[in-house]
């Protein structure tokens, strides 16, 4: 009775995702899923048409994305970083959606998601078959080694909660991202988004509350009263692929150097995409 309710809400929710989208979907690569219809992770490309709707609808009329770069995306593995921010994770969202209706060749990335989602009930599961995976070194090694690509924000959930203030200004990397591509021999594609990081800004930071509430952070956001991002206008940039020379033993002050190049080409491209936006909203 369930596998009928479910196969049934699967076509109906099929017959009402965007066309060229529905159809992207389909040209997403299976090699990795069993004959379960999932992968390792348990990743099930049929579960993507739940939501494809509603970020298909965000990117095209919400944000009205636009995105510089295709071209520089690569076949193949790689591990695809970006500055995070806004306190509302929309940014991520629209740069999947981005992989999957606008390259030339439809990508699914993997996104890695804090460690204490895995024991949220319910939204674990649906994070897995969605392609989320809990952001382990060895889950994100596993998936390169797959051939499939790895989002990463190397700024980490401190990002996130960015006062408005410090908007654009890039927080230290962490250097596991790094050690990573060197490792599986992957390259990395830095992208930035400009606009999240006025869709909800954060005027303060109750830090001690949030440290008795066992959450990362609590921002004061205005001028919203409800935790919904403004209609800002995001405009995504590719760079090019990054290769760095190495197999991950490196000490670690050549690591460091390696991470700091990268962030200085992610705050480069932040500075000329800033310098380039006429408005906000526009």
């Amino acid at each position: 009775m369930a596998f009928q309710f479910w196969e049934q809400t699967k076509k109906r929710i099929k017959s009402r995702v965007e066309p060229k989208m529905n159809e992207r979907l389909d040209m997403i690569s299976r090699q990795n899923i069993n004959e379960f219809g999932v992968d390792p992770f348990g990743f099930d490309p049929e579960v993507l048409k739940l939501v494809a709707p509603m970020a298909v609808w965000l990117y095209r009329n919400y944000f009205r994305c636009e995105v510089e770069g295709l071209e520089n995306i690569p076949d193949g593995r790689m591990i695809v970083i970006s500055n995070h921010s806004g306190q509302l994770p929309f940014d991520g969202m629209m740069i999947e959606t981005a992989f999957l209706l606008e390259a030339k060749t439809p990508r699914i990335l993997r996104g890695m998601a804090e460690r204490w989602s895995a024991d949220l009930p319910f939204i674990s599961k649906f994070f897995a078959r969605g392609g989320t995976v809990v952001g382990d070194p060895n889950a994100c090694r596993q998936l390169l080694n797959m051939e499939e690509a790895v989002l990463v924000f190397p700024e980490g959930v401190k990002a996130i909660v960015k006062l408005f203030s410090q908007r654009y200004q890039l927080f230290e990397f962490g250097r596991g991202f790094m050690r990573l591509a060197l490792q599986t021999r992957s390259p990395i594609l830095p992208i930035t988004v400009i606009g999240a990081e006025e869709q909800a800004p954060a005027i303060a930071n109750f830090m001690s509350i949030a440290k008795m509430l066992r959450i990362p952070a609590l921002p004061l956001i205005f001028p919203q009263i409800i935790p919904i991002p403004l209609p800002v206008k995001y405009r995504i940039v590719i760079g090019k692929p990054l290769i760095f020379k190495g197999d991950g033993t490196e000490d670690n002050e050549v690591i460091a150097n390696y991470v700091a190049q990268t962030k200085a080409c992610m705050q480069s491209m932040i500075d000329k995409g800033r310098a380039n936006r006429k408005s906000i909203f526009f």
